[in-house]
């Protein structure tokens, strides 16, 4: 016996609409302004279109109407309040505005009407005298009014809630994205710098190997500062100085009197001849720069221009602050006499390249490169901190 092809059936959609991706639901803080507004059109509505017929504060039956306007402004309220939080599960104004707004429409409508005309006529029913229409058709038409401006204000608020909650969301995603982009840069400094020291020692090993070993020595001191520095965005100037000075002390192990370095401060842009930035407080003693910065400009000195016993490269850390538009901005710049190596094929400036992201990512604005006929300098940003 031949069994019965299996035939699939087509599969039917669920026309229901699911949850859309959306960021956690804001909370909704309306309790203030439904305890004051329920009772309020409570009381006001049934005045306007003269529900109480012909009794007065005197009757039981005044009051007892009272609490029913109140017991129909509750309904309506909180019915159209939970239909606009179940839509916002659903529907958002910029993916479905249009059947968003037919929602809320049709909610505000074909609720608040049947419940305003059926609440009336039960307490025109209980009051003992015939329903007045024209006041029905009124009143309904009040709420329906109410109830879409009620709406428009809680979406109105919603919107503005939501903006605030995405900017906020973005700001922290590009945060994150900033502190993931810069601790991937400074992974590469320290290659970089291992890989020039180990072609420095190298040299020394064949031609100078006392010195190799002192250079050596040095080197583990040096690079234990960049290893802990890697896990700072910023660091003190002091310590950053500290570690230009010694990692500069390698290279005269390495070149001997033919590279020199001097740190000096510039005087106050307000008051000339007056105290340096140095004795002054927010001065140098209070900055932060990136780490690993001064060293970079010190190397790239050395590495791209002639020095000689004869006829040393003076290089020259100063410090100052901007005039004019940018006063209030300070900064540390590293000059020197620009000699440039015979026969070298311009250098990709990799390192200044770096530098140049790292001080854009943790202080929000990159280096300035001051390339003039006889001098190079580079003006790096710092941030100061008032002590």
């Amino acid at each position: 016996m031949i069994a019965p092809p299996i035939v699939e059936l087509p599969k039917l959609e669920n026309t229901v609409p699911k949850p859309e991706n959306r960021a956690p639901e804001l909370p909704l803080r309306d309790a203030g302004i439904r305890i004051l507004l329920i009772p309020a059109f409570g009381i006001a509505i049934p005045y306007f279109v003269g529900y109480f017929g012909p009794y007065g504060p005197a009757s039981a039956l005044y009051w007892a109407g009272l609490a029913w306007a109140m017991l129909i402004s509750f309904a309506i309220w909180h019915g159209n309040r939970f239909f606009l939080l179940r839509q916002r599960r659903y529907y958002d104004w910029f993916q479905h505005p249009v059947r968003k707004l037919c929602v809320l429409l049709f909610a505000n409508v074909f609720y608040t009407a049947p419940v305003t005309v059926l609440m009336l006529l039960g307490w025109y029913r209980v009051a003992g005298f015939g329903p007045d229409w024209n006041a029905i058709r009124t009143a309904t038409l009040c709420c329906i009014i109410c109830v879409a401006t009620i709406t428009h204000v809680y979406e109105t608020v919603y919107l503005i809630q939501q903006r605030e909650s995405d900017l906020l969301a973005v700001q922290r995603l590009e945060n994150a994205r900033m502190e993931a982009e810069l601790e991937a840069i400074k992974t590469q400094v320290a290659p970089h710098f291992l890989f020039n020291s180990l072609n420095t020692l190298g040299w020394l090993i064949e031609h100078h190997p006392r010195r190799a070993i002192e250079f050596n020595q040095d080197l583990a001191e040096v690079y234990r500062y960049i290893l802990a520095a890697q896990r700072r965005a910023l660091v003190p100037l002091e310590e950053e100085l500290d570690f230009a000075m010694r990692y500069f002390g390698l290279l005269q192990l390495r070149f001997g009197d033919g590279v020199e370095m001097t740190v000096g401060s510039a005087p106050r842009a307000d008051r000339p001849g007056g105290p340096s930035h140095m004795d002054r407080p927010g001065g140098p003693s209070h900055w932060f720069l990136p780490p690993i910065s001064v060293q970079v400009l010190i190397e790239n000195a050395v590495k791209h221009n002639q020095h000689s016993r004869e006829n040393p490269l003076r290089i020259r850390l100063e410090f100052g602050e901007g005039h004019g538009e940018r006063y209030g901005e300070h900064y540390a710049v590293l000059r020197h006499a620009k000699r440039p190596m015979p026969q070298v094929r311009p250098g990709a400036q990799v390192g200044l390249k770096n530098l140049d992201t790292r001080c854009r990512l943790a202080l929000g604005r990159g280096i300035e490169v001051l390339d003039s006929d006889g001098e190079f300098a580079v003006r790096i940003p710092v941030r100061s901190v008032p002590a």
